[in-house]
């Protein structure tokens, strides 16, 4: 029994060209499980064989748990201070153990035993060859379609299989059985049975590495892309630096004749490539994002990470494109929201601002309607500025006299400490759970307050659109928080 052990692991090491170790562990997993089914608990068994002699010993075993866990596993775990009993001494996270007769190799049957090894041997190569894929660092890759499984493409690199979903697809393109594909490693899955590395062909990493590949002074560090974005199969925009100034960026990824951008273009069946400068300023960076259109001004909102861009007619559509692509592309590649408009509608805005603006002045600081106009034209957008601005900005106001300035001061300080004693009221109204739920503060509370809503309820049978627009939020946060809010109702209907 023992000889016919270390020959089969000799054999099957041999075969496979893997570590006998693996294939101890296997044999001794196929042990285990044979021994396993004497009982008809779920028991915890585990078995030892000696590499040398090839002599198998098989033991039950229990976990050690803490006594305030309790059992949560009756058949394989036991409370510490029983387990002290038995094995005084013994710590939590260790077992107790109960040596099992041998099972006889010829019993369990030797062909069972073998495919669980073969198993366990064909796990373990196939994840060698993932770490050696991995270890090469290729974020691209390319290979063969093997195969079509349920619209996935299952490509052959080498002795890797690897997946691409058809939604990692680009659009249109029609794949097939023999075609030559590179597509980027978007991620490995480790948990799954067959292929683990997942390609993808529509990512905006996809673009970026295409273009290092075709660029060779990216690779040197001279140049950079900062960021990507693509409506996959139709247009993308990538944002380029140039840390040497005797390189032209956009040029120099164009290519002579526009070689290198038209092998990307090619690659990517015909997809468009806006290819801009990248700006530290973010205003500078939107305007070059938004191209081939003209900007005319742009008024940047660092609280709302939003901009307000404007245009004239003849470049709305190109800042729009087709089905809103450009500024949508532009948004994602700058990471901010960005309002296209015309002058009209900014001109429209900025008196709906203004008319706003003065009602406050007028109302909360008992002025009439031309001091209220010298303090927004002087760039006053809030009570704040004026009751904790340094008094001197307000004395080089000439309209206003000292004693005047002080007045609007003490005005503007009363009515803030009026309004905060009124939103910490309305915030006394609201729901604590509400007030606990993530994401909500008093600020937010007290603007929810000021349209009635105070409950959990209240506020999780608001549209997305509706809450944005009451707590100044963008959609997606919005919705984030009704779902929170509306969690409470799911967890008592499972009660």
């Amino acid at each position: 029994m023992s000889r016919e052990i270390l020959l089969l692991v000799d054999a099957l090491a041999r075969e496979k060209n893997v570590e006998r170790e693996v294939v101890f562990s296997a044999l001794e997993n196929a042990l285990a499980s044979a021994m396993k089914k004497r009982f008809k608990e779920d028991a915890d068994i585990r078995v030892s064989i000696d590499r040398n002699t090839g002599s198998h010993e098989g033991f039950r075993r229990w976990l050690v748990v803490p006594d305030e866990a309790g059992l949560q596993e009756p058949d394989q775990q036991e409370l510490y201070s029983e387990a002290q009993e038995f094995v005084p001494g013994i710590e939590v996270g260790e077992y107790i153990e109960e040596p099992l007769e041998p099972v006889e190799f010829g019993r369990i049957g030797a062909q069972a035993a073998k495919q669980a090894i073969l198993q366990r041997i064909r796990d373990a190569e196939r994840e060698q060859l993932l770490n050696d894929f991995l270890d090469r660092g290729e974020n691209i890759i390319s290979g063969t379609v093997k195969r079509i499984d349920k619209g996935d493409a299952i490509i052959e690199t080498g002795k890797i299989e690897a997946r691409l979903p058809r939604s990692e697809m680009i659009p249109k393109e029609n794949i097939r059985v023999g075609d030559r594909v590179r597509a980027w490693v978007a991620r490995v899955d480790h948990s799954a049975r067959g292929q683990q590395v997942i390609l993808s062909r529509t990512a905006p990493e996809f673009i970026r590495q295409l273009f290092e590949n075709e660029v060779p002074e990216i690779e040197q560090g001279l140049l950079e892309i900062k960021a990507a974005a693509r409506d996959p199969g139709v247009r993308a925009k990538i944002a380029v630096i140039a840390y040497d100034k005797r390189i032209d960026p956009i040029g120099t990824c164009v290519g002579m004749r526009g070689s290198r951008v038209t092998a990307v273009r090619n690659e990517l069946g015909g997809e468009q490539v806006d290819i801009v400068l990248w700006a530290e300023d973010p205003a500078e960076f939107v305007i070059g994002a938004l191209a081939p259109a003209t900007v005319e001004s742009i008024v940047v909102d660092e609280d709302k990470h939003a901009m307000d861009v404007v245009v004239d007619e003849e470049n709305l559509p190109k800042a729009i494109g087709a089905r809103g692509q450009n500024v949508r592309l532009a948004s994602e590649l700058t990471g901010w929201q960005i309002n296209i408009m015309t002058p009209e509608e900014s001109q429209s805005r900025l008196e709906q601002e203004r008319s706003e603006l003065r009602t406050t002045f007028i109302s909360k600081l008992d002025v009439d309607e031309e001091v209220a106009d010298i303090l927004i034209d002087e760039g006053f957008t809030g009570l704040e500025e004026i009751a904790y601005v340094p008094i001197q900005e307000l004395l080089e106001i000439e309209a206003f006299d000292e004693e005047t300035i002080n007045e609007l001061r003490a005005r503007a300080r009363n009515a803030l400490l009026t309004e905060a004693i009124a939103q910490e009221e309305r915030v006394q109204k609201t729901e604590p759970a509400m007030l606990e739920l993530e994401g909500m503060s008093p600020e937010l509370a007290a603007k929810l307050a000021e349209h009635d809503v105070y409950t959990r309820d209240d506020l999780a049978e608001l549209a997305t659109d509706e809450l944005a627009e009451i707590a100044q939020l963008d959609e997606h946060a919005a919705s984030d928080l009704i779902m929170k809010a509306r969690a409470h109702w799911f967890a008592d209907d499972e009660t």
